[in-house]
């Protein structure tokens, strides 16, 4: 019994540690950062597209490919926030307004309302009621644009 509760408790310790360091990556050049945070949050849209679609009755719900969908959504809603601080990756082309810089802390709130925000998504989407479904994705579109007009020049 003992043996098994120090297994739990390193098992434990070994999982908080890799999800904290998931979340504390980014790459140390700027430009690399730069491309890196586009390349999630454009792999993020990629994902919410056939969501978004099937919401709108314009593709036939298909309750896989959205529970699908929802999970690579909530997966990379974690990834590019770490990458606005490294240094030099707001230079070159990109839509970032510098008020990002001032308020990170209300930034980085937003990350997280997303984040919370996918999971329920994600929880909802198993199961496979299109019209729970509906508030869900509703709420993920909400987060996403307020960080938008907040954040991000057109």
């Amino acid at each position: 019994m003992k043996a098994m509760l120090v297994a739990g408790v390193i098992v434990g310790s070994l999982v908080s540690l890799s999800v904290a360091q998931a979340q504390s990556f980014a790459p140390a050049k700027g430009e690399d950062a730069q491309r890196y945070r586009q390349s999630a949050l454009f792999m993020m849209g990629q994902h919410v597209g056939p969501m978004a679609a099937m919401v709108r009755g314009d593709r036939p719900f298909d309750a896989a490919v959205f529970q699908w969908n929802a999970a690579q959504v909530e997966h990379f809603s974690h990834l590019p926030w770490d990458s606005f601080w490294v240094a030099g990756a707001d230079q070159g082309k990109h839509r970032m307004k510098p008020e990002i810089a001032r308020e990170k802390d209300k930034f980085l709130g937003m990350a997280q309302k997303l984040q919370e925000e996918t999971g329920k998504l994600v929880a909802v989407s198993k199961g496979g009621d299109l019209a729970a479904i509906k508030p869900a994705f509703a709420a993920v579109g909400a987060s996403c644009k307020q960080c938008h007009d907040a954040y991000r020049a057109q």
